[in-house]
C-alpha cells in the first residue's frame, strides 16, 4: 500500500490549518508558500477537504479556509478519505486480474484478506486527531503507540525496519 501525494498533502494543509486554529481563515496560496508545496495542488485538496466537510471556507479580503470541527474531532482518516477518497485501495474492485475472477460473485478466498486490512488501516487512521499531531515526533509516537526511538545518527536515519541488524 501506498498513500499517494493526494493523502499526504491533505494531511500536511489539515495540520496547517490545525495549527493555526486560533488566526483565522487563510487561503490555499499562504498555505502552499508555508509547506512548501505546489499551489495549484493545494487548492484542488483544499477544495476536496471543503466538500467533505472536514474544512470551511469564507469569502472577501480576510477570507479563506479553516477547519470545520475542532482538531481532536477530525480524524486523520477523515483527512485522508476526503483527499483521496479511499484509504486502501481495494485492488480486487480498482484494478481487477480479470474480470470474472475478481466479480462479487466469485468465490475468492484472497478478498476478505484485502477487506480485513482495510478494516485495519482505517480503524487505525480513526484513532488519531489533527489534535494529536499538534504534538512533536516523540509525543506522538507514544500517543500512537509506537515505541520511542533513540536520536539516530543521519546516516541511520532510515526506517528502523529498513535498517540492518
Amino acid at each position: 500500500m501506498r498513500i499517494t501525494t493526494w493523502a499526504e498533502y491533505g494531511v500536511i494543509c489539515a495540520l496547517n490549518l490545525a495549527k493555526r486554529t486560533d488566526l483565522g481563515p487563510v487561503n490555499g496560496r499562504e498555505i502552499a508558500r508555508q509547506e512548501r508545496l505546489p499551489a495549484d495542488y493545494v487548492e484542488q485538496i483544499l477544495l476536496r477537504l471543503r466538500r467533505a466537510g472536514v474544512i470551511a471556507s469564507t469569502r472577501g479580503a480576510r477570507g479563506g479556509y479553516m477547519l470545520a470541527k475542532p482538531p481532536a474531532e477530525i480524524s486523520i482518516r477523515d483527512v485522508i478519505h476526503a483527499s483521496e477518497l479511499e484509504t486502501f485501495d481495494l485492488h480486487c474492485v480498482s484494478h481487477p486480474v480479470e474480470e470474472e475472477r475478481c466479480s462479487a460473485s466469485h468465490n475468492c478466498s484472497i478478498r476478505p484478506v484485502w477487506v480485513m486490512l482495510q478494516q485495519r488501516i482505517d480503524d487505525v487512521l480513526q484513532g488519531v486527531s489533527l489534535a494529536d499531531l499538534l504534538h512533536d515526533e516523540p509525543t506522538v509516537r507514544e500517543r500512537v503507540g509506537l515505541p520511542s526511538v533513540a536520536r539516530r545518527s543521519p546516516e541511520k536515519a532510515g526506517l528502523p525496519i529498513l535498517e540492518t541488524v
